[in-house]
């Protein structure tokens, strides 16, 4: 575990999300739209979204097929777009426009799960707690941190007992950062990469 955290210590010593917001339900939006896209595509259209409809109020009132036209380039774009809607509107009723630290509750709102909820729990309250996306998932397997055939929440309990639990959402991004930019699905950078000698993906590659 050392050798994987100096390293990622040593490529991200300061990780950040890369979604942008300013306000806390803005988070919360980004992330649920961020399913099966990418933070860059999620930042383009979040920008107009933001912009247009500048508070929860605005947004729980914007018509649902206006909203789907705005982040039409991510994909799956009509349910994102009711989950936009019913978001803004859940948390003026139930919560005064505020994110709370509260798991369950989110977790029921609509187009939001565990991933998401983790991802808003550790930026916006601190939690330890670790989100398992695409890149985390791969990298925890190449790494040997996890079984190929382990599911999400297999991933994040076996990285949660693995890692400090004090560290779980730096860990987290600079997973996902390391997934994204080095570690990557194709083409990965393995000839440039300190953790070669532990890796599972490594291995099985044909060497000449």
């Amino acid at each position: 575990m050392n050798e994987i955290l100096e390293y990622l210590d040593e490529l991200f010593p300061n990780p950040k999300c890369e979604l942008v917001y300013h306000k806390d339900y803005e988070l919360l939006i980004a992330v649920m739209l961020s399913a099966q896209t990418t933070d860059k595509r999620v930042n383009m259209v979040t920008s107009t979204l933001f912009s247009k409809y500048p508070s929860l109020e605005d947004l729980s009132q914007a018509q649902v097929d206006d909203i789907a036209n705005i982040i039409k380039p991510i994909g799956t774009f009509n349910k994102k777009a009711l989950c936009v809607k019913s978001i803004a509107t859940s948390l003026l009723k139930d919560c005064n426009g505020i994110v709370p630290n509260n798991r369950k509750y989110l977790e029921s709102l609509s187009g939001v799960g565990r991933k998401t909820t983790n991802v808003v729990l550790s930026n916006l309250y601190h939690e330890n707690c670790i989100a398992v996306d695409t890149h985390v998932a791969r990298v925890s397997k190449r790494l040997d941190l996890a079984r190929d055939s382990d599911d999400v929440l297999q991933i994040e309990k076996k990285l949660s007992k693995k890692f400090p639990k004090d560290q779980l959402g730096k860990i987290h991004h600079q997973l996902v950062l390391f997934g994204r930019y080095h570690c990557k699905a194709m083409k990965p950078e393995c000839a440039n990469c300190k953790l070669v000698e532990i890796c599972k993906y490594y291995k099985k590659i044909p060497k000449n």
